[in-house]
């Protein structure tokens, strides 16, 4: 085995598992705060979904890189290649509309009572759970045409559209149905990515807003603290511009390596991509959202400090 190889192996393992961690502990925490009796935050059903798309991701994508980089070449099956490209898509799909979704969510939360949002803003936690099924529903069956493009590769080798990723191989038929397929996931990533950026320039606004209007009470104050409301708002902010920025990268490469056969190194740069976000998400929520300690003190039976 080469020493390259040896390292890309220690990268994607200590990246997959990194994320997995951090995932898996926030489902945990949510799932023992419910059989606690504890009470959660609307948003957190949109963090716990979040968790557990984000941990797809990485069992999907992490893992099989993983064992491709130490060694073990095309080791899954014609059936397993086209699930695993299955619930790769899916999950990542649903990772960008649950990530849309706690945008725009946090963004009509923390508007005015007299905006035109102020309706909306009082039903939205009823909302969460329906948008989330349809959302799942509509990756489920958008993404069954994944079973209709992967072809068996053993038929194939002299095909100049041969994809190989290293743990499987796959070909994509590359008709105009499936050009048109691919405009259409175009067209819908841009419009989730449009919301989320519009979501976050309006927070940011409005958080410009409010400190202006207290900005007496900032120059009073010898140390000042935002409030929780500012620090969830500042936490789904800096959680979309992550995912914006490993996206946006993602999607740049993709783009490219669609145009021409890629090599193999980059498509190990678009894998590490596609999982970056998944890897960080967890830690940038525990870090800039105190609400999450808070529920550690409350579980491990301590006095709950101000926060």
């Amino acid at each position: 085995m080469k020493a390259d190889d040896i390292i890309l192996g220690i990268v994607f393992s200590s990246q997959t598992t990194v994320g997995i961690l951090g995932n898996t502990f926030l489902i945990c925490l949510f799932i023992v705060m419910l059989l606690t009796g504890h009470r959660l935050r609307p948003i957190d059903t949109i963090f716990a979904q979040l968790a557990c798309f984000n941990s797809l991701l990485l069992l999907s994508k992490g893992i099989p890189q993983t064992m491709a980089a130490l060694g073990l070449k095309n080791f899954m099956n014609d059936n397993g290649c086209i699930i695993l490209f299955y619930i790769h898509k899916v999950s990542r799909g649903l990772s960008l509309s649950s990530t849309c979704l706690l945008s725009g969510f946090q963004a009509i939360t923390i508007c005015p009572r007299g905006s035109c949002w102020a309706e909306v803003k009082a039903r939205a936690p009823k909302y969460i759970m329906p948008i989330s099924c349809v959302s799942c529903i509509t990756h489920l069956l958008l993404n069954i045409v994944v079973f209709m493009k992967i072809y068996n590769l053993q038929a194939s080798r002299n095909s100049s559209r041969l994809h190989d990723f290293g743990y499987c191989s796959g070909i994509e038929d590359t008709n105009m149905d499936d050009v048109r397929f691919g405009v259409v996931v175009s067209l819908r990533d841009a419009l989730f990515v449009g919301l989320m950026v519009f979501a976050s320039g309006y927070m940011i606004l409005l958080l410009h807003q409010h400190h202006k209007q207290h900005q007496h009470l900032y120059v009073t104050n010898l140390s000042p603290r935002p409030s929780p409301l500012n620090r969830a708002t500042q936490s789904i902010l800096l959680q979309v511009s992550t995912f914006v920025c490993f996206y946006t990268l993602n999607s740049i490469l993709n783009s490219y390596m669609y145009l021409r056969k890629p090599k193999l190194w980059l498509m190990q740069c678009s894998a590490y991509l596609s999982i970056g976000f998944p890897t960080f998400s967890p830690f940038v929520m525990i870090s800039s959202d105190s609400q999450f300690l808070k529920y550690c003190h409350r579980l491990w039976g301590r006095k709950v400090p101000h926060l």
